[in-house]
């Protein structure tokens, strides 16, 4: 529970993506999904993507130790070091 707190967290953070990135990101989600509306695809976009996504992001999260170690080819973890 602790981890998705986290998470969150990290979402909330303005830190992060900047927001004209997340308007655009959100923008062209919702434009495919409405060109998709009443195909057979909707699904898959709208419900899998997302949690794919979301998926592949705990998996690689907790290989990585919380973003700490190096996994998967990647040395340098210099970013998620705290001073």
């Amino acid at each position: 529970m602790e981890s998705i707190k986290r998470e969150l967290r990290v979402i909330r953070n303005n830190n992060g993506l900047p927001i004209l990135q997340r308007i655009i990101k959100w923008a062209i989600f919702l434009s495919v999904a409405r060109k998709l509306r009443g195909t057979r695809w909707f699904r898959a976009w709208a419900f899998g993507f997302p949690i794919t996504g979301i998926v592949v992001h705990m998996f690689y999260r907790h290989k990585t130790d919380a973003w700490t170690k190096p996994w998967g080819g990647f040395k340098g973890v210099q970013g998620s070091k705290t001073a």
